[in-house]
């Protein structure tokens, strides 16, 4: 059994006093490339015990953090979407901040759902390496593959695109017809990080998915598809702290790690960007 988010450092906080929901959430149902998603949430949790409370200017565990039990994955994968939707509302129901561990990138749609039945209108920011505007892949409109299309044709949620570097054709044209936001990885390296980096007219109300693989595999290299010229660690918290400022963080998560042998750094970089977006999500004094 997984331990608790921060446990040694901090009790797990009864759900309805905790400011913070961490779901666990092992899906691992269409990978396509290298496998291992199912352990990501709980290498997470065990690498969470070697974090610091402090992140440099506060305690963002200081107003508890519940951990949920993982939501089952066992079912098909419409059974599984409503579970997640199901944990994700009812840590909204207590009045926390939901951060979900995946499992694959199928989880975020899960969470998206509960949060458009909450608030209607909001926005999704997606760090990743790929794009996931795929119609179908290998036969599933819920492939990780597809999360992003499912978000914007079926909950009809505007998405900006973070550190993309790899699309098929099909998500190209899809992007060009629905003038799709984006700060993909190249233009990031030509030409810096800008000072505004989500456009005016982007929702108060933000959703941050962040697939590990939006990294460069330098800094996770344990993910299904790596993709090289990836995010450095550094360029990662300044477009954070810049897509943050001004705006309400409804949910989060953090998804896509798929755990090796031996390669404990990529667990710990996982967790430390979990805690990092759950201190920038909540907010500020």
């Amino acid at each position: 059994m997984a331990p608790h988010f921060l446990e040694g450092e901090i009790p797990n906080e009864k759900p309805d006093k905790a400011a913070v929901h961490i779901i666990p959430v092992p899906l691992e149902s269409t990978t396509s490339y290298g496998g291992g998603t199912a352990a990501g949430p709980a290498a997470i949790l065990a690498a969470s015990q070697q974090l610091e409370l402090w992140n440099g200017s506060r305690v963002p565990a200081s107003g508890g953090i519940h951990t949920a039990e993982p939501v089952d994955c066992t079912k098909e994968i419409a059974k599984t979407l409503d579970r997640i939707e199901d944990a994700v509302a009812y840590a909204l129901e207590c009045e926390a901040l939901p951060l979900v561990l995946g499992g694959e990138h199928t989880v975020t749609l899960g969470a998206l759902r509960a949060m458009k039945q909450k608030y209607g209108r909001f926005g999704v920011v997606q760090f990743d390496a790929h794009a996931d505007l795929r119609n179908t892949y290998q036969g599933s409109p819920f492939s990780h593959a597809c999360v992003m299309r499912r978000a914007m044709d079926d909950l009809r949620v505007p998405v900006f695109q973070v550190g993309v570097r790899a699309m098929c054709a099909e998500e190209a044209d899809y992007r060009k017809a629905q003038s799709v936001a984006c700060l993909d990885a190249r233009k990031l390296h030509l030409k810096g990080i800008p000072t505004q980096v989500l456009p005016p007219d982007f929702p108060e109300r933000i959703y941050i998915t962040f697939d590990v693989d939006g990294l460069d595999p330098s800094v996770i290299r344990a993910t299904g598809t790596p993709v090289p010229g990836g995010l450095g660690w550094h360029d990662a918290l300044t477009l954070l702290e810049r897509i943050t400022a001004g705006r309400q963080v409804i949910g989060a998560d953090v998804v896509e790690l798929a755990p090796a042998p031996g390669d404990h750094a990529s667990d710990f970089a996982a967790a430390q960007l979990a805690y990092c977006l759950l201190g920038m999500s909540l907010p500020r004094d």
